[in-house]
C-alpha cells in the first residue's frame, strides 16, 4: 500500500471515529414507561388491553423524535405480569422500580393497585391510573397517584341512583366477588340506593375464583328481587348471568365496570341478551378521536380493544406531555406538570383534582341487544 493510500485510509479511519464519537455524544436518551398488568390468568385479556394501549402511545411517541433537555429520546415499554394478585403486584412494582421507570401505568386490579402504589410514592415515580377504580386508591395520601378513570364512588354511584330513579326497581339485590374492586362497587351502589330512598332486599358474596353460585342466587331468588347488581369482573359476571337464567330468575343482572366486552359476551351466550352494565366513561365511538384510534388499534394488534386500551393509551400520553412541559424526563421535574395536566385525551378532557382523580369523569350504561353491547345513556359521574 503507498504512503498516499494508507494515509487516505487512515484520515477515512480516523474521521469515521470521530463521527462515532460525535454520535455518542448525542446519543438518545432512553426513557422507561412501565406498566403492571394481568398479563396470564382470567385477567389476561383486559391486562393486555392496557399494555397493548401503553405500546401504541409509545411507538407513536418514538415517531415524533421528541427531544427533552437538548436530547434525543426514545421511549421504551417496560411491562411485567402482576397476575392480578397483590403479592406479586409488590415484587414487580419493585422490579419497575430498580428498572428505572420515571412513569408507570396501570393497574386493572384495585386490590394489586392498594398495596404496590406506595412503592412508587416511596422512589418518586409517577403512577397513573387507566383501569382500577377503588376510591381508596387515590386517598392513601400519596402524591404521585393519578386516575383517568371514573372511580366506584363514581360509576357505581351513579348505577345506583339509577337503578331506583330511572329503572324504578322496588326490589334490590346485591353480590360481589370480595375483591377491592368487587365489594368497593357494591358497597358505593348500596350508598346510593339507600340515598335514592330505595330498598336492599338482600346482600350475597362469592369468590372472585368461584364458578358456581346456587346458594347465593336461591337467596336472591327468594327475597323476590326485581334487580341484581354485580361488583366483579366479565368472565364470572358472565358465568352468574347464565345460571340466572338457568334458575328463571326474571331478575335485571347490571354489572359494575369490567364487565361490557366482547368476553361477557362469548362465555354468556344467549343469557348475555338483555344484561346492563355501567362503564367508565363515554363509549369511545362517540368521542372525537375515538374512531380514528380503534381503527388504528385495530389495525396494529389485529383486534378490537375491549375496554381499557383508550384509558392506558392516554395515561402514556399524559406521562409524556408532562415531560414535554417540563422538558425533563425526571419525575421530580415533571410532577408538577403531571398534577397541572390539561389534556384533551382519547377518553375526553383529563384534568386532576386535589386527590389525583378526575375533575369530570363520565360514566355509561350499556346493555346487550342482538348479542352487542349498546350504550344506554352517559351521565357525569361528578
Amino acid at each position: 500500500m503507498s504512503h498516499i493510500s494508507r494515509r487516505s485510509c487512515i484520515a477515512t479511519l480516523t474521521a469515521l471515529a470521530l463521527a462515532l464519537a460525535s454520535h455518542a455524544g448525542f446519543a438518545q436518551q432512553v426513557v422507561k414507561i412501565g406498566v403492571s398488568a394481568p398479563l396470564t390468568g382470567l385477567g389476561a385479556p383486559n391486562g393486555k388491553d392496557i399494555e397493548n394501549g401503553v405500546r401504541l402511545a409509545v411507538e407513536e411517541a418514538n415517531t415524533q423524535h421528541i427531544k427533552l433537555g437538548g436530547q434525543d429520546v426514545t421511549f421504551e415499554l417496560d411491562s411485567v405480569d402482576d397476575q392480578g394478585d397483590p403479592r406479586v403486584g409488590v415484587q414487580v412494582a419493585q422490579k419497575l422500580v430498580d428498572d428505572g421507570v420515571v412513569a408507570v401505568v396501570g393497574y386493572y386490579n384495585s386490590g394489586v393497585a392498594l398495596p404496590s402504589s406506595p412503592i412508587f410514592a416511596k422512589a418518586g415515580i409517577p403512577l397513573i391510573d387507566p383501569a382500577a377504580t377503588n376510591p381508596a386508591i387515590t386517598r392513601q395520601g400519596l402524591k404521585n397517584v393519578f386516575r383517568i378513570i371514573a372511580t366506584d364512588a363514581q360509576n357505581s354511584g351513579s348505577a345506583g341512583k339509577y337503578a331506583v330513579t330511572v329503572t324504578k326497581a322496588q326490589r334490590i339485590a346485591v353480590m360481589d366477588d370480595r375483591t377491592a374492586f368487587g365489594q368497593g362497587a357494591v358497597d358505593e351502589f348500596k350508598k346510593a340506593v339507600v340515598a335514592a330512598g330505595g330498598q336492599i332486599v338482600a346482600a350475597e358474596y362469592t369468590q372472585d375464583k368461584a364458578v358456581e353460585f346456587n346458594a347465593q342466587l336461591t337467596n336472591i331468588k327468594a327475597a323476590n328481587a326485581d334487580l341484581l347488581y354485580f361488583g366483579g369482573l366479565d368472565n364470572q359476571a358472565a358465568l352468574l348471568t347464565k345460571r340466572m337464567r338457568q334458575l328463571g330468575m326474571r331478575a335485571q343482572f347490571v354489572g359494575s365496570g369490567g364487565i361490557a366486552d366482547s368476553i361477557f359476551i362469548r362465555v354468556a351466550g344467549s343469557a348475555a341478551e338483555g344484561a346492563m352494565a355501567w362503564e367508565y366513561g363515554r363509549p369511545v365511538e362517540s368521542l372525537p378521536r375515538g374512531k380514528a384510534f380503534a381503527e388504528k388499534f385495530k389495525k396494529r394488534f389485529g383486534a378490537d380493544t375491549l375496554t381499557y386500551a383508550p384509558f392506558a393509551y392516554d395515561c402514556a400520553w399524559v406521562a409524556i406531555h408532562a415531560m414535554r412541559q417540563a422538558n425533563s424526563a425526571k419525575p421530580d421535574v415533571f410532577m408538577p406538570a403531571l398534577r397541572a395536566t390539561q389534556y384533551d385525551g382519547i377518553t375526553g378532557k383529563i384534568e386532576f383534582d386535589a386527590y389525583g382523580d378526575l375533575k369530570h369523569p363520565t360514566s355509561t350504561l350499556y346493555q346487550v341487544k342482538n348479542g352487542k353491547w349498546v350504550p344506554v345513556t352517559t351521565v357525569s359521574a361528578e
